[in-house]
């Protein structure tokens, strides 16, 4: 499946699509290389965004979170979610004030919340989670997996944009 390029993203159509990434392999390199992840929930018609780290497996995200909480309680009620991930490049310059930009790569889209139950599955996540960050080898105890969630978002659309590079 080409998610690069579904139909039916909610954003509509780019506006200025000599800017749109329709590169499965572009879109692909951000959500590999970029650590942190914004994800916007709705609770009774008010938004909650906020960032986590997280894992691309080339088919969903993954993030964690402790077992209760505000996005927990959220997510569980409206398991629709949204997220951005994005790479700021600095300023693209001009004599214009208002023609200043900023260069950027960013993926933003939508899914569905999945809570993982399967140990093997929260796992392997977290070893790949860990690893984005350190090069040592890790045990994840059994309460402190009993403790931690692990979310999985299914991904129903996601675009990517860049300017400036």
């Amino acid at each position: 499946m080409n998610q690069a390029l579904m139909p039916g993203h909610p954003h509509g159509e780019m506006r200025r699509d000599e800017r749109e990434i329709t590169d499965p392999a572009g879109i692909d390199a951000i959500l590999t290389q970029e650590r942190v992840m914004y994800i916007a929930l709705s609770s009774d018609d008010m938004p909650f965004v906020l960032p986590v780290f997280y894992v691309w497996n080339g088919t969903a995200l993954y993030f964690h979170s402790a077992r209760a909480g505000s996005k927990i309680e959220i997510m569980k009620k409206n398991p629709a979610i949204c997220f951005a991930i994005s790479h700021y490049g600095g300023v693209v310059e001009d004599e214009l004030a208002c023609n200043y930009e900023a260069r950027h790569r960013t993926v933003i889209g939508t899914g569905q919340v999945q809570f993982v139950q399967d140990d093997a599955e929260k796992i392997a996540m977290l070893h790949q989670l860990m690893a984005r960050f350190s090069h040592k080898s890790f045990t994840f105890p059994a309460a402190n997996l009993k403790a931690t969630q692990v979310i999985r978002i299914d991904i129903a659309s996601m675009k990517g944009k860049q300017h400036g590079f």
